[in-house]
C-alpha cells in the first residue's frame, strides 16, 4: 500500500517540511517501471475517515490474496460425465495461481465414513446435536447419522490433505454408497469456513473462499444455482436448485426435509436466505483466460420455493443473463451478504486475474477506491 500524509500549511516565511505529493508520483513511477502491483491510498491525513477505511480495505484485499494463493482443494471424486460446464485446467490452476487438487475416490472417503461410524465417533454425536439444535429434523435416526459422519469425514479429509476447500460429485455415485445428499453435511462445512461445493466445481469453490475472504470471514456465502426468473419483477432471478447454504445464512429456521425435490434421498437443507444486499462473486475462465464476475443485487419478495433459494433483483437482469451466456461462467454464483466488490476488484491485480462486472459499474468502484464516494451501492 502505498500513501503518504497530507502536507501542513506553510511557516510564515513560507518555507515547507516537506513536499509528500512529490515522493508519493515518484515512487508510484518507479514500482510499475519494476512492474509491482500496488494499491494507492490517497493523500490524506492519517485521522481522516478515509485513512481508515482505506487501511482496512487493504487488509481485506491482503486477506484475499492470502487466500487465493494458499488453496489446496479436496476433490472427491471426478466431475459428472455430462458435466462439461464444471470441468478445470488443473494444470494451469498450480501454473497460475499456486491452486493445487489434492483428488481422491469416493470410496476413500466412504471408508472414513464407515470408519468412524465403526468407532462411534464423538464427532458425529457432536455434530447430530448441532443440527438438533440448528435445524428442524424430519429424517431419520439413521439417515441423520450419515449426514453426520459425511459432514466429519469430509473435515477429516481436508485436513489430512491439508486443504482449505473440497468439491465433490454429489450425485448419483454418493447416494449408491451411502444413501443420502451431501447438502446439510456441506451446509455445516460452509459454517465452519470450509466450504465444499456440488458437482465438482471447483472453480465455483474458489470463488467461495474469495468472497468470504473479502469480508474477513465474517459473512458466509451462499453458493447456488442461477436457474429461474421471477414470474412477475422483470428484473428479479431465483438462485436455488441444489444450493448449498449455510444454516447461519437462514431468514427462518432450517429444516432437513424426507427427500430433496429433485432426488428421492435425505441429506438436503430446506431454508430461505436473509434479506439484504449481495455481492455475487464468480471466478471462471476457459482458453487460459481467467476472469472474476463481479456484482451487486438486492433481496426481493418472491413465490415460496422448496430447497434453499433466494430470490434477487438485479439492476438489469437482462445484462447479467447475457453476460452468464456469453461466459467464461456457468451459472453457479457464491454470493454474501455484503458489498465488496471494490475490494475484491482491487485483489484482482494482485491475482493475475481480470475483474469483469455485469452492470457498468466500474468507474463507481474506482471513485469509492479513491475516495471520491461512500458505497457503490445504489
Amino acid at each position: 500500500m502505498l500513501w503518504g500524509p497530507k502536507d501542513e500549511a506553510p511557516a510564515a516565511d513560507g518555507s515547507r517540511l516537506r513536499d509528500t505529493q512529490c515522493g508519493l508520483f515518484a515512487i508510484g513511477k518507479v514500482l510499475r517501471r519494476f512492474q509491482i502491483p500496488f494499491t494507492y491510498l490517497v493523500n490524506v491525513d492519517i485521522d481522516d475517515p478515509e485513512f481508515e477505511r482505506g487501511v482496512n480495505d487493504f487488509i481485506k484485499v491482503c486477506n484475499i490474496v492470502k487466500t487465493f494463493k494458499n488453496t489446496r482443494i479436496l476433490q472427491v471424486g471426478p466431475r459428472p460425465f455430462d458435466f462439461w460446464s464444471t470441468m478445470v485446467n488443473e494444470g494451469e490452476l498450480l501454473e497460475k495461481f499456486n491452486i493445487s487438487l489434492s483428488p481422491i475416490p469416493m470410496t476413500e472417503l466412504v471408508e472414513e465414513i464407515h470408519d468412524l461410524q465403526a468407532k462411534h465417533s464423538a464427532e458425529i454425536e457432536t455434530t447430530i446435536a448441532t443440527l438438533k439444535q440448528v435445524a428442524d429434523i424430519d429424517i431419520s435416526d439413521k439417515d441423520l447419522n450419515m449426514v453426520a459422519a459425511l459432514k466429519v469425514a469430509l473435515s477429516h479429509k481436508m485436513t489430512e490433505y491439508g486443504c482449505n476447500a473440497g468439491a465433490i460429485q454429489c450425485w448419483t455415485a454418493l447416494q449408491d454408497e451411502i444413501g443420502i445428499l451431501p447438502y446439510a453435511s456441506e451446509s455445516l462445512l460452509q459454517d465452519e469456513g470450509t466450504p465444499v461445493t456440488c458437482e465438482t466445481d471447483i472453480h465455483g469453490v474458489i470463488s467461495e473462499l474469495l468472497v468470504e475472504a473479502a469480508t474477513m470471514g465474517d459473512q458466509k456465502a451462499i453458493f447456488a444455482d442461477v436457474n429461474c426468473r421471477h414470474p412477475e419483477n422483470p428484473n428479479g432471478e431465483l438462485l436455488q436448485h441444489l444450493g448449498v447454504f449455510p444454516f447461519s445464512t437462514a431468514k427462518n429456521k432450517p429444516s432437513l426435509p424426507k427427500s430433496h425435490f429433485v432426488f428421492d434421498y435425505p441429506g438436503s437443507v430446506a431454508l430461505q436466505a436473509q434479506d439484504g444486499e449481495y455481492t455475487l462473486c464468480r471466478f471462471d475462465g476457459d482458453n487460459g483466460q481467467y476472469n472474476l464476475l463481479l456484482g451487486n443485487a438486492k433481496s426481493c419478495e418472491g413465490p415460496y420455493e422448496q430447497g434453499t433459494y433466494l430470490w434477487l433483483q438485479f439492476a438489469n437482469l437482462n445484462r447479467f443473463e447475457t453476460k452468464l451466456v456469453y461466459g467464461p461462467y456457468i451459472h453457479h454464483m457464491a454470493a454474501v451478504r455484503a458489498d465488496v466488490v471494490p475490494v475484491l476488484y482491487e485483489a484482482c491485480k494482485y491475482l493475475g486475474v481480470t475483474p469483469d462486472f455485469y452492470d457498468p459499474i466500474e468507474d463507481d468502484v474506482k471513485a469509492y477506491l479513491r475516495g471520491d464516494i461512500k458505497s457503490i451501492v445504489k
